[in-house]
């Protein structure tokens, strides 16, 4: 299906012609989901949340601070191996890395499903007018993301999953990106070839990886705050769409 061909260290063994073509237009766009269209909530603000007492600013800075220290744990590192392949073991990732500060010990499993909870996701601000803009222009649409458990939930509590005919779930599938099978999977159900499909992501070796499978892809720079302009009209002019900025919802 990708049409891809194969590569010795300096470039294809077999001559092509395939550059010398006009490049199709892009007929469908397939987005990551966390760090691209949304993002989770604070972590001091959903740690308020769930634990019973009140945390003062040192007292958060000392958890966040823990936290952080907690992703160098051996235990840690080891449960984030495969942690997108199933529901199970996403689940153990990060309840891991939640016990791994004494004081959200406790609380590991309310994190959890805070994580899971639509409400506590919040959709950057062009999101929204990036996707009818796509559309609205006859661009099809789809869900690739690594993740623990079904999105449509969430997108559907913010007003956005109608803009969507696939939806690709790590864990439905047994493997995470960039495994070809997921990016595929994704063109056979929006009826397109990889070719004419461009994967929007925020993690260079996942998201970027699609170009091995034949796909365009696009990746933004992370660490964008919750609710922030994500700079998604890049992605309305790689599919040959004019950028029209409207104000968001709300």
């Amino acid at each position: 299906m990708s049409g891809i061909p194969v590569c010795g260290p300096e470039g294809p063994i077999r001559a092509t012609t395939a550059s010398l073509a006009p490049r199709s237009a892009v007929r469908a766009v397939l987005f990551d989901f966390s760090g691209t269209l949304f993002q989770v909530g604070t972590y001091a603000d959903r740690i308020r949340a769930a634990l019973p007492r009140p945390v003062d600013d040192a007292a958060m800075d000392l958890i966040l601070s823990r936290l952080e220290a907690g992703l160098s744990d051996p235990a840690v590192v080891d449960a984030q191996r495969a942690r997108d392949v199933s529901s199970t073991a996403h689940r153990r990732a990060f309840t891991t890395w939640y016990s791994s500060v004494p004081e959200l010990a406790p609380v590991a499993e309310v994190l959890y499903e805070q994580l899971k909870a639509p409400e506590h996701w919040v959709p950057y601000t062009d999101a929204e007018s990036t996707l009818s803009q796509l559309a609205g222009s006859g661009v099809a649409l789809g869900v690739v993301s690594d993740v623990g458990w079904d999105l449509r939930a969430t997108f559907a509590h913010h007003g956005l999953d109608h803009y969507f005919s696939s939806w690709v779930h790590s864990y439905e599938h047994d493997t995470e990106k960039p495994d070809p099978l997921l990016f595929h999977h994704a063109c056979r159900e929006l009826g397109t070839e990889p070719a004419t499909t461009l994967m929007v992501g925020d993690h260079p070796a996942k998201d970027g990886g699609a170009a091995g499978a034949g796909l365009r892809s696009y990746v933004l720079p992370a660490g964008a705050a919750p609710g922030s302009y994500r700079g998604l009209d890049a992605v309305l002019r790689l599919a040959g769409l004019h950028p029209v900025r409207t104000a968001p919802r709300g």
